[in-house]
């Protein structure tokens, strides 16, 4: 049977197991996973947090992280000032970026959810207002939700992947995995 890990990968950790990439050390999966042969099944940003899942099996890693299988993700996005309902409507209807327009996405505003506190703490502007929007986009262009949520006037402050597929967050404190298959 395959193995699946579902973590929740703190902020400022990459989602790889090594670091090559500066003189500093910076946090890894190495630092929180001591399961040999299992790997990411996609990736989140080093200043993303949220769920990031791994596995031993290639064909479930392929179909969780290729764009082409269409599966879901969903973000919660803390972002500065309050979209009104064009903006939330430009995002259902896909955005052009860059690298060309995104698939229309699934967006509602929530209030803001019970998280675990962020280390550091996102920088809030006492003169700006900020609020949170729940986000389930089903493609993964790299830095995807934020490039989205500028291009529609709403930088992101925090983001936080809770839900991949079925696997959600649920239960699961940052910087803590378990597995899919054993319910803990």
């Amino acid at each position: 049977m395959a193995r699946l890990i579902l973590f929740n990968k703190p902020f400022g950790v990459l989602s790889q197991f090594t670091d090559r990439g500066t003189e500093t050390k910076r946090a890894t999966l190495s630092d929180f996973i001591d399961v040999p042969g299992v790997y990411p099944a996609g990736r989140l940003d080093r200043d993303s947090e949220g769920l990031l899942l791994l596995t031993d099996d290639g064909k479930l890693q392929a179909r969780i992280a290729d764009p082409k299988h269409k599966t879901p993700k969903t973000y919660l996005a803390h972002v500065e000032g309050v979209p009104d309902d064009q903006s939330l409507e430009r995002l259902r209807s896909g955005v052009t970026l860059k690298d060309g327009m995104t698939r229309p996405a699934e967006v509602e505003q929530i209030d803001a959810p019970d998280l675990w506190p962020r280390d550091p703490p996102i920088r809030v502007r006492k003169t700006v207002p900020d609020s949170w929007i729940r986000l389930t986009i089903r493609e993964g262009r790299n830095r995807q939700v934020r490039r989205m949520t500028a291009a529609v006037g709403f930088p992101t402050l925090r983001l936080v992947r809770w839900q991949v597929g079925d696997w959600t967050l649920d239960g699961l404190d940052s910087g803590v995995w378990r597995d899919a298959n054993r319910g803990s």
